[in-house]
């Protein structure tokens, strides 16, 4: 048997992939976070299937609910809101089963802050304005940050930042943001992006508190804060410039 953890996407139903729908189809037991993935993915699950809401678990029963699937030979979907690869929790329940000798495989989903940029009609990386990404959280009630990925020393480099859990702390993020990027900074917050019920907040480092404590948005968020939100004058990009340099078709395609 197999353990998949598999990244359900952001919120929209239809934004699982189809490697991670084809896993869920075929897994007998499913387990999944009832507060973030839509349900509407259950049904996709096999008649009969064991689903199991791992709200309320701890890392230990949802473990061991992993461990009594492989004892019973039976493969397992795991599904995860987003992407597995960030703000998961898969690193531990990946560790554990290293441990025990339990396989598993990881399934890549559509992430929060792609589904964020998407629904505000951005790129992320604009020529001449922006070309790095952060990703990243505050610590609140969360594990704390490691040493010098604090927001003021990460806001040092202004370069497009995407916080996500963190939009409960909304004051605090502008207060260590603003000396580094600007009160005229532009900001988004994007709240359940992708679903039905999406929310998106546009405004300033120096507004942008306020209308989050206006709209009532305190969990399931991204903030997105840098110049490439309001960028319009920007050099075109030199991937499809003219005067890039070509291949010909014939040593393209292998020829002489």
């Amino acid at each position: 048997m197999t353990v998949y953890f598999v990244g359900a996407g952001p919120g929209a139903p239809d934004l699982i992939t189809l490697r991670g729908l084809r896993r869920l189809e075929s897994s007998p037991v499913c387990l999944y976070a009832g507060s973030l993935v839509p349900r509407e993915l259950l049904d996709a699950c096999p008649a009969g299937a064991r689903l199991v809401d791992t709200a309320d678990l701890t890392l230990d029963e949802i473990v061991a609910e992993l461990v009594a699937a492989h004892r019973e030979g039976l493969d397992v979907t795991r599904l995860h809101s987003g992407d597995p690869s960030v703000f998961s929790a898969v690193a531990e329940q990946m560790r554990r089963l290293d441990t025990l000798g339990v396989p598993y495989e990881v399934v890549p989903g559509v992430p929060a802050f792609a589904a964020a940029a998407a629904s505000l009609g951005r790129e992320l990386t604009v020529p001449g304005v922006g070309q790095t990404v952060i990703l990243t959280r505050t610590s609140a009630r969360a594990t704390p940050m490691p040493e010098g990925e604090d927001l003021t020393t990460l806001g040092a480099s202004r370069a497009t930042m995407v916080l996500h859990l963190a939009v409960q702390r909304i004051d605090a993020v502008v207060a260590e943001l603003l000396p580094s990027y600007g009160a005229d900074c532009p900001v988004a917050v994007v709240a359940r992006a992708s679903r039905a019920d999406e929310v998106i907040l546009r405004g300033t480092l120096a507004d942008i508190a306020a209308r989050v404590h206006e709209a009532g948005i305190r969990r399931t968020a991204v903030i997105v804060v840098g110049r490439v939100l309001s960028a319009s004058q920007f050099p075109d990009s030199h991937l499809y410039s003219a005067t890039r340099e070509r291949a010909t078709r014939e040593r393209a395609c292998g020829g002489s």
